[in-house]
């Protein structure tokens, strides 16, 4: 059977984007790049231009927009994408020049081109490129069937090496596929190919397909979507990080329900999955909608709120306010602070110490979303009920790597009954399959005896996050948690987590 040529799964991408209606534009070298930047930003930015009774920059005004560009590192570039620019016209006059509407995302125009060739420290092609407002935001690097797929991630990173610049240097993802593999990652050369995603469907089916993750991923309005909301630029490291399809499905859960119910909801993601970088753009897009007066992060424990807080200030700093005292959160929740952080234990001496309680009168009717870390812990007690009686305009969603069933319950309390349904999960299962994790080995015993071959055969059926057995190569065992069996009637399962 002959196998698709480079070529050949070249032209058949660009068909589909044709179809899903981007236009195809010839684009050979940087000056072509630079007349079709100007005449897409231009339609982009009709409306603002109409306001001053003009259609089209002039040449030494478009000069002034492409100097605004060129200067600052890749980081500093991705900021300017996303901010206006304040254009002096040669009349005096000021049009805030749009390079990406991150509001209304499928407003973007949307063009696909090949082969543009660019001219560093060497001459390159890229094989594939998406232009959103004239801007090459998306680089696709392609190699033919049969070839391994880490040699066009390695071209991608030759290509940071020898000619990405100018306009280049705005790309915001690059996707990488040899037609039956393909993944996606920022731009972001330091981090590595474990950095490198599959797209999957809610119930995290990957795309492995080129044609599949095309229908998919490249549909305008997600991709306006993914670039406008979903790209994160971490202040701490001064790089652009994406977010991994269950993350991107599980706020886009949250979104939903808070924008179209009044419904809460929990979010079981397995340890590792990436809780905090998901829980923080959760908070981040929430506290933007219309009607949402404050965004609350709750941990359990002191020591978390100081690392919640860190962390979330490495995404944004000054995006969210942390709470030292009781004292101090009523006078966040009193302010203009969107997004505070605090923990169960000052949010229940707020709502039921008289002294403190007073003084959120109007505060209690305000429309408050709350999102509780860890949900399996400290919330089947009398603090969670004081909290949410006391809120009378409140949604709460939890994140868990590990909920409580009916099974596993002290009280006869589930996470479920807590916080409603479970909006997305991502297994331990799914992990492993992803590599994001270590795998571990599972062991069955019977008090203090093995469990026989035909008995162990029984004990199959654990809780769903233990699902999956990883124990090739066999690990060395570390750290021990003992579950009771759900299916038999043998004392308990070990499981024997490892990490070498």
């Amino acid at each position: 059977m002959a196998v698709q040529s480079e070529a050949a799964l070249e032209n058949a991408l660009i068909h589909a984007l044709e179809q899903m209606s981007y236009e195809y534009v010839k684009i050979e070298e940087e000056s072509n790049l630079r007349d079709n930047f100007k005449c897409q930003l231009e339609k982009h930015n009709r409306k603002q231009l109409a306001e001053i009774g003009r259609e089209h920059f002039t040449e030494s005004e478009f000069e002034k927009i492409l100097l605004h560009l060129e200067g600052g590192s890749r980081f500093e570039k991705s900021k300017k994408l996303r901010d206006l620019y304040p254009l002096e016209t040669e009349n005096g006059e000021r049009v805030w020049v749009e390079f990406l509407n991150k509001k209304q995302w499928c407003q973007n125009e949307f063009q696909v081109s090949n082969q543009i060739t660019i001219e560093g420290r060497k001459k390159c092609r890229y094989d594939v490129t998406i232009l959103v407002n004239g801007l090459p935001l998306v680089q696709i690097e392609l190699k033919k069937r049969g070839v391994e797929l880490r040699q066009a991630y390695d071209q991608v990173q030759r290509y940071h090496k020898t000619s990405f610049h100018g306009l280049f240097d705005y790309i915001q993802v690059f996707v990488i596929s040899n037609g039956v593999n393909t993944r996606y990652f920022a731009n972001n050369p330091n981090q590595g190919y474990k950095f490198t995603f599959n797209w999957t469907d809610k119930d995290n089916n990957p795309f492995n397909d080129l044609s599949l993750f095309a229908a998919m991923f490249f549909d305008k309005c997600t991709l306006g979507k993914m670039i406008s909301k979903y790209i994160v630029l971490h202040e701490g490291d001064k790089c652009l990080m994406v977010l991994r399809p269950y993350q991107f499905y599980a706020v886009e859960e949250i979104l939903d329900k808070v924008q179209n119910s009044t419904d809460n909801g929990f979010i079981w993601h397995t340890t590792g999955a990436g809780k905090t970088l998901t829980s923080f753009k959760a908070a981040q897009l929430v506290s933007e909608l219309d009607g949402v007066d404050k965004v609350m992060f709750v941990v359990d424990r002191h020591d978390l709120d100081t690392q919640t807080q860190s962390e979330y200030e490495a995404f944004e700093p000054g995006a969210v306010d942390s709470t030292d005292n009781t004292d101090e959160l009523t006078k966040k929740l009193s302010s203009d602070s969107k997004i505070i952080i605090t923990t169960i234990q000052k949010l229940n001496a707020a709502v039921t110490k008289q002294w403190y309680s007073k003084r959120l009168d109007e505060v209690r009717k305000s429309r408050i979303i709350m999102i509780f870390d860890e949900c399996h812990r400290s919330h089947f007690g009398e603090s969670h009920k004081n909290i949410v009686n006391f809120f009378t305009n409140t949604q709460i969603f939890g994140f868990t790597g590990t909920p409580i069933f009916k099974e596993n319950s002290k009280n006869d309390r589930t996470t479920e009954e807590i916080f409603d349904k479970c909006l997305h999960k991502y297994l331990i299962k799914d992990a492993i399959a992803d590599e994001n994790v270590l795998g571990f080995l599972v062991e069955y015993y019977h008090g203090n005896e093995g469990v026989s071959p035909d008995r162990k055969a029984v004990c199959t059926r654990l809780p769903n996050s233990f699902s999956t057995i990883s124990a090739n190569p066999p690990l060395t065992v570390s750290l021990t948690r003992y579950l009771p069996c759900r299916m038999c009637r043998c004392s308990f399962v070990t499981i024997r987590f490892s990490r070498n």
